[in-house]
């Protein structure tokens, strides 16, 4: 029985402890496959020990610099033996500028306090996870209390952005990888039994999935690097007419098939650009492709440069249906494509990342006669 009651006595303490901040070793009890101290956030009781101690500082400052010189200025008076009438008078003065002070500085430590007790707090709940902790900014504090506070309600407010993209980016690859998967799964197992014959045919579709796999993969890893600013550029002067020419032959059979007309219209002034030719061309070959696929049989599709200002704009036009108003706003963002799209949706979001590593901005316009417009400038 007593040990129990010593265990019982125990557990408080540890448990007193560990809410006030300071945990001690393992209790006995605690389970061996547990860490300690627990993980998660600090409880509510850490803005309660802020304040306490705040109001400590402030109370040790305020008694080094009032009530020791008061106490030593009244100490000198008895040591004079100075009975004069305005002795008590001038006492009782100092007794209430001391007291209004004291009160002054207690609220100062409350607004001073309560406030870092509260980021305390939520930035223990942010270390456990939960990105939603906000502060709550107070009008009457120090200024630089309250950009603090602004400072990382902005930073839990895209932690919370970036946790909530990187789920729906699982979900998108996820989803992406598995219709190929399917595909080539079933292609497989039906030359495995038999149902299908490992001709040439049927090795060739397996083969085009594979390399549907292959692309995907290969754009997945394009715009990560470009995402996080790794993407290296092998800068050089580039001709973008000839650029732009050698691009559009790269589907000029593709157009053919399509019954689709090609066209490069790019100014003869154009200035030699600093860019990688590489992965500009990508971005030409994206638009191109897209506007290929949605372009109807017997259209135009047109590839078009000119001076813009400080900068070369190139515009890819084409004749087909447009763009949803509600996909618009998001068709420069990953996987973001239409109902009826046959691509995987990353095509444009690795052209946007690609041209603004190049310091280039990019934009998706309808012209009034129909169709869809995608234009990129890049700095001359």
């Amino acid at each position: 029985m007593k040990r129990g009651r010593h265990e019982s006595a125990h557990d408080r303490r540890a448990a007193r402890a560990y809410r006030y901040g300071r945990p001690r070793s393992r209790p006995k009890w605690w389970p061996a496959n547990e860490p300690w101290p627990p993980q998660g956030p600090p409880s509510a009781h850490v803005r309660h020990l802020v304040f306490v101690r705040v109001a400590a500082a402030a109370t040790i400052i305020f008694l080094v610099l009032v009530v020791v010189p008061f106490a030593a200025l009244w100490f000198s008076f008895e040591t004079a033996d100075i009975k004069s009438p305005g002795k008590m008078a001038f006492a009782f003065a100092v007794i209430f500028v001391v007291i209004v002070l004291a009160l002054g500085a207690v609220g100062g430590a409350r607004r001073i306090g309560v406030p870092l007790g509260n980021l305390v707090e939520a930035a223990g709940r942010v270390e456990a996870g939960d990105y939603s902790a906000r502060v709550e900014e107070r009008h009457r504090g120090p200024s630089e209390l309250r950009a603090l506070t602004r400072a990382f309600n902005d930073m839990a407010a895209r932690l919370q952005a970036d946790e909530a993209q990187r789920r729906t980016l699982l979900a998108d690859v996820g989803h992406e990888l598995r219709t190929p998967l399917a595909v080539l799964q079933g292609q497989i197992e039906a030359m495995v039994d038999g149902i299908h014959p490992a001709d040439e045919a049927h090795l060739t579709a397996a083969l085009e999935e594979i390399r549907v796999l292959g692309q995907l993969v290969e754009d997945l890893r394009t715009l990560t690097l470009a995402e996080s600013g790794s993407l290296a550029l092998h800068r050089e002067p580039t001709d973008l007419a000839v650029l732009a020419q050698d691009a559009c032959a790269a589907f000029e059979g593709l157009a053919r098939s399509a019954g689709v007309t090609l066209r490069v219209e790019m100014a003869g002034d154009l200035p030699l650009l600093d860019l990688d030719p590489i992965r500009i061309r990508q971005v030409l070959g994206n638009l191109i492709s897209n506007a290929l696929r949605y372009a109807p049989k017997g259209s135009l599709v047109r590839v078009v440069g000119a001076r813009a200002g400080n900068a070369v704009a190139v515009s890819v036009v084409d004749a087909g249906p447009g763009i949803p108003p509600d996909l618009l706003p998001h068709l420069f963002e990953r996987f973001a494509k239409s109902a009826d799209s046959r691509g995987s949706g990353l095509g444009l979001a690795i052209a946007r990342r690609l041209v603004e590593a190049h310091g280039g901005t990019i934009r998706a316009a309808q012209p009034e006669g129909g169709g869809t417009a995608i234009t990129f400038e890049l700095p001359a």
